[in-house]
This record gives structure tokens, sequence and C-alpha cells, in this order.
């Protein structure tokens, strides 16, 4: 039994195939249609760098398993990063890269505090000035380094919140003082200024 687990976490597969010209258009349509105010280039930039960069990350990050096999070779030292939260930390950064005027960047969490059910992280696109759970997610994580998006709204698996609120939470908990999650969505403990990686 042990032997069999063993082939199963160290079975190789391949790493996923980049994206189609139809994916990439299909994506960037959606962002355009996030609002008015959404410049079309900029959309169509968010799209390639988005799919591209997914795909950049899922070399980089050695994967050739499902997403849990994977977590438990990067748990285990196998392989360098993959975790949900380093994509979406990765792909929030590379997207941040372009200083977007028309669109906005959020992260956001579901489960965390689900016993039950793993923790996930994710990166989200938004039109300026809205709400995370008003944009897309750009979810590579999700099928092994291949980008799943949808809006936020329509996302039957998970149920997502603000990452600040979540790490606000596990802060007082951790702590046992009152952290402030302000409207801008900065967290404040102690008087000074928290910022997660």
């Amino acid at each position: 039994m042990g032997a069999l687990a063993l082939v199963a976490l160290t079975a190789c597969g391949g790493p996923p195939p980049a994206a189609t010209p139809d994916e990439v258009s299909r994506l960037a349509a959606a962002i355009a249609s996030l609002g008015p105010e959404v410049d079309r280039d900029e959309a169509r930039r968010a799209a390639e760098i988005s799919y591209a960069h997914s795909h950049r990350l899922a070399l980089e990050y050695e994967i050739t398993d499902p997403p849990i096999i994977h977590n438990t070779k990067v748990n285990l030292g196998i392989k360098p990063r993959g975790l949900c939260w380093h994509w979406a930390h990765d792909m929030e950064k590379r997207l941040a890269q372009e200083r977007f005027a028309t669109l906005d960047l959020h992260r956001a969490v579901a489960n965390a505090d689900n016993a039950f059910r793993l923790e996930h992280s994710t990166a989200i696109v938004s039109a300026k000035g809205a709400d995370y759970d008003d944009g897309i997610i750009l979810d590579p994580w999700r099928k092994g380094g291949r980008l799943t998006w949808m809006p936020v709204r329509e996302d039957d698996a998970y149920n997502w919140e603000p990452r600040n609120a979540v790490v606000a939470r596990a802060l007082e908990r951790k702590h046992g003082q009152i952290v402030t999650l302000t409207d801008d969505q900065r967290i404040l403990m102690g008087g000074a200024e928290f910022v997660p990686e």
C-alpha cells in the first residue's frame, strides 16, 4: 500500500498546454464587459498575461499532477511551489506590474473557517473601483496550471471573501487583540498597518 502511494505521488504527467487564441479572446471579452469604463486594450493585455503567466508558472512550479497531489509534493519538499496561495500571489504580482488604469486586482479566500473543506486562494480582476465580487476569478490552481476563470458570483465551487478580511480574523485569534479592516481593505493592528504577502 505504501509503495502504491509513493508511485501516485511521484507519477509524472506533462505540464498543461498553452492557451489557444480563442481562450484568450473569450477572457478578454469577459474582462472588457466588466464595465463601460474598462479599456479594451487593457482587458486584452490582462487576458493574455493571465493565460501566459499561468502557463509560465506551471512550468516553473513543475506541475505534472492534479492540484492535491502537487500540494502534497510541495508540502513534502519534493516540488518548489504551487500551493493555491502561491498561484494567487504570483498572478496578482505579475498583473500589478501592468499598472492598469481601468482595472483593479483583488485577492480572495474561500473556506478559511471551514474545517471540512480545503482553504483556497485566488486572484480576481474587476473594473476600477468595483468590489471583488463584481470581478472575474483568475484561478490556475484549480485545474493544475490550466487557467480557470469565471465571474466571482457564478463560482458554485467556492464561497469567496476578501483575503484581508480572512487575514484580519486570523490575526485577532492569534494575537488576541482587535484588528480593524478599513473601508479600503487595509488591516490595522495595534495602530500600525499590517500588510500580508
